[in-house]
């Protein structure tokens, strides 16, 4: 019984941390969370406890619980073990995927992926996952795989910032590079494509985090993911 209330307790604290709607660096009061949530505090820390240890939040021993910090350094460190993790994904997809599988995935990209004008930024966001996710569940590599969710949840706030800011066209034109390295089983120019694709520069990570830090404490997260992509 206890099991999936817990679980409950935990996706929805999850959603507030990815969201930076509990703000970087502050101390967690439990008690406002446990009465926002209607839960007692059992289960709150249980779900706090596992959001530990996938580096959501940070305990402080005799100080409690503490929102993850927003800093340049953690999320340019996350942005190049996502290239690492992503380059070795599409490698091992070109090898072990089936034509099958490729030209649905593709046939996927094309009716979902291409055209993202009139969504919001958290929408255009999820269908990005999804196609760099697809790579990597054709990866066969199910522990990749989870990784890559891991890492996608601790930048996506970061991603919301940067698809806001980014020419997103150049984004779409270039998973159809990659889709296309994919169908011609062409891992080396597909790991090239998805490397420059990925990969961020300092300056534009930290020109990223200066943003988002101003979106949370002058407009908040919401604001933020629920802007319209007028032009793709």
């Amino acid at each position: 019984m206890a099991g999936p209330r817990v679980d409950d307790i935990y996706e929805r604290v999850k959603e507030m941390a990815v969201s930076f709607r509990l703000r970087p660096g502050d101390r967690l009061n439990e008690v406002a969370l446990s009465k926002e949530l209607g839960v007692s505090r059992t289960p709150l820390r249980e779900a706090l406890n596992r959001l530990v240890a996938e580096k959501m939040f940070d305990f402080r021993p005799g100080q409690g619980f503490f929102c993850r910090a927003l800093d340049a350094k953690s999320v340019f460190d996350l942005f190049e073990l996502r290239q690492i993790i992503e380059v070795a994904a599409v490698r091992s997809a070109c090898a072990t995927a089936t034509d099958d599988e490729l030209q649905a995935m593709q046939d996927e990209l094309y009716a979902t992926g291409i055209d993202i004008t009139g969504l919001t930024v958290e929408e255009a966001v999820n269908r990005d996952e999804a196609f760099h996710l697809g790579i990597a569940r054709l990866s066969g590599n199910s522990e990749l795989f989870e990784t890559l969710c891991r890492i996608n949840e601790r930048i996506r706030y970061i991603r919301w910032i940067s698809m806001s800011l980014d020419r997103v066209q150049r984004s779409k034109d270039e998973h159809k590079r990659v889709m296309q390295a994919l169908l011609e089983r062409d891992e080396n120019s597909a790991a090239e494509v998805l490397s420059r694709h990925i990969a961020k520069r300092m300056d534009q990570v930290q020109d990223a985090v200066r943003h988002g830090i101003s979106n949370i404490y002058m407009e908040g997260s919401e604001d933020i993911s629920a802007r319209i992509i007028e032009k793709a």
